[in-house]
């Protein structure tokens, strides 16, 4: 099979990785525009151009797919199957109709729950019981084709936006190839998906990161989980910006953002229901750090009665 490849996170690079150790010829890769990044904000290669040039692969990374002459690239090299894992660009219909068997897509959701950009982070917030890895037929709708196969995994109470990530990392690429044989073998024909049961993963921003200490305590530990390890879950502390890494639900009542209760186990902090124990936080200038650590060395900073978020 003669693949073509779009994506461009360290997700894409796992399910790169798969197709580039399988029988199939992974001809050229498509990924986004190098980006600034760090404090130098030197420009970056994604980490699916990475791995490409590492192999010697041809890489594409036209800023859109909608000009012709983007299109007439992608078509003289000739691909069976354009596999798109997290690419960042929309696919006009003129690109789904070059590949001799069509594009797949490998989502992070169970579709259609979790359509869009963020499904891993949000399917934690959310507190969903479950996610997994959809291989869809693409079509021109955002992540609304035929869903060839799906692999499942339970969320955990201890589960973060990075520890989901990195499970269906490793469960993407395997679903691809099976998706793959089928296709080839003709055995795989596509389920519609039902629109009635679209949800949709907004974009991720440090806006929303921001603990709302109005919200409950069940809330905002989902959120803390959800957003590491990046936004990363914030509020203020004395005036001054305070990460927090980690957090359990307690009982507890206060106003909301007020400490109630310190002790070496971790600051607890009332909320709009119950109450969260933060356990683990970074303050400005800092490093990561266990609330004990800190409350041995900056006891004075968290007195009863102060107010997060002011």
């Amino acid at each position: 099979m003669r693949i073509v490849f779009a994506g461009t996170p360290e997700f894409a690079a796992e399910h790169l990785k798969a197709l580039l150790a399988s029988d199939h010829d992974v001809i050229a890769v498509y990924t986004q525009p190098d980006r600034p990044a760090g404090r130098g904000q030197k420009l970056m290669p994604s980490p699916v151009k990475q791995l490409a040039v590492e192999h010697g692969i041809e890489v594409y990374q036209p800023p859109s797919l909608k000009p012709v002459e983007a299109q007439q690239v992608l078509a003289a090299l000739q691909p069976d199957l354009m596999v798109v894992v997290a690419y960042g660009l929309i696919l006009p219909q003129a690109v789904l109709d070059i590949p001799r068997l069509g594009c797949i897509n490998s989502h992070a959701s169970l579709l259609p729950r979790w359509r869009g950009a963020a499904p891993i982070q949000r399917a934690v917030q959310a507190g969903d019981a479950e996610s997994g890895v959809t291989v869809m037929r693409m079509e021109a709708g955002l992540d609304t084709g035929p869903m060839l196969l799906k692999v499942s995994t339970p969320i955990s109470a201890g589960d973060t936006g990075g520890s989901l990530h990195d499970r269906l990392a490793q469960m993407g690429p395997g679903a691809v190839l099976q998706a793959i044989e089928g296709l080839a073998a003709g055995t795989l024909h596509g389920e519609r998906q039902d629109d009635s049961l679209a949800t949709y993963a907004h974009k991720l921003n440090k806006d929303e990161a921001r603990l709302d200490w109005q919200l409950s305590a069940a809330e905002l530990e989902r959120a803390i989980r959800a957003f590491f390890p990046w936004p990363v879950c914030h509020s203020t502390l004395n005036g001054e910006p305070v990460k927090v890494l980690a957090a359990g639900v307690e009982e507890g009542n206060g106003q909301p953002g007020e400490v109630i209760a310190v002790d070496k186990t971790g600051l607890l902090v009332a909320c709009g229901q119950g109450a969260l124990r933060l356990t683990r936080l970074q303050l400005p200038g800092g490093k990561p750090l266990a609330f004990s650590d800190l409350f041995n060395s900056r006891r004075e900073q968290f007195a009863l009665g102060t107010v997060l978020g002011q």
